[in-house]
């Protein structure tokens, strides 16, 4: 099956999916695009490469280039061969002392991979006919003027940063309102030992370890009551 190289032709805010991105994909020769909905983390994974930046420490996607090269592995070729319900399928065509072997893989990370061993990016005919789209002179310069307005620093830089202030305190009582939620739950457990450990060292019947089992639930909610508090007081209201 002949195979048709792409090229990474832009990289666009998605229209249909919040906070993901838009991986736009080129036949090398000819004028379809292949467009590839990708998660933010992925889209900074590529970004950061695409403009030679180098990060603080090392992106899992370096950390994978660092071992390749340590062991002397090279990725040859990516080739996303399979497109299944709106899901594309990629492959690394990998290379160690003469020896190749096909790796399965998430086509962001092998693009993302791509474009760090600088290695060609391929897919079939059926592929492109069934998902590709030609754009008209207009759209060209509708992509072109989309990637000039994506902001680099806003790809790249950690989620938590993009957050406005209503969403931080929003993401900061779900965090802590998981924690109270354990603790509450760690709470329960240990009166119920409590009861029953109780029980067993006294020898008492199973009337007193009720009433001592009705004391421990009392104390229980009187400590969930206080914990509930915590998230509010957090929050600032």
């Amino acid at each position: 099956m002949e195979k048709i190289k792409l090229d990474i032709a832009g990289l666009s805010y998605s229209q249909t999916q919040s906070g993901a991105y838009a991986l736009v994909l080129s036949e090398v020769i000819g004028k379809r695009r292949l467009p590839i909905i990708i998660g933010g983390f992925e889209a900074q994974a590529i970004a950061i490469e695409l403009e030679k930046m180098t990060p603080s420490r090392p992106l899992t996607h370096d950390l994978f280039k660092n071992f390749s090269d340590h062991f002397n592995i090279n990725l040859v070729e990516v080739i996303i061969y399979n497109l299944v319900e709106g899901i594309f399928f990629a492959k690394l065509i990998c290379e160690q002392e003469g020896k190749e072997v096909e790796i399965d893989s998430r086509t962001s990370d092998a693009i993302a991979l791509a474009v760090r061993f600088e290695c060609p990016i391929y897919t079939f005919e059926f592929v492109l006919s069934s998902a590709g789209i030609i754009l008209d002179d207009d759209d060209e310069e509708d992509l072109e003027e989309i990637n000039s307005e994506i902001n680099l620093e806003e790809i790249t830089k950690n989620p938590t940063e993009r957050m406005s202030l209503k969403e931080l305190k929003k993401h900061l009582k779900k965090s802590i309102d998981k924690r109270v939620f354990k603790i509450i739950g760690m709470g329960l457990s240990v009166y119920l030992l409590m009861g029953l450990a109780g029980g067993i060292v006294m020898g008492v019947t199973m009337i007193h370890w009720s009433l001592g089992f009705l004391v421990a639930i009392g104390l229980w909610f009187a400590f969930f009551k206080f914990l509930i508090t915590i998230p509010a007081i957090l929050i600032g209201g």
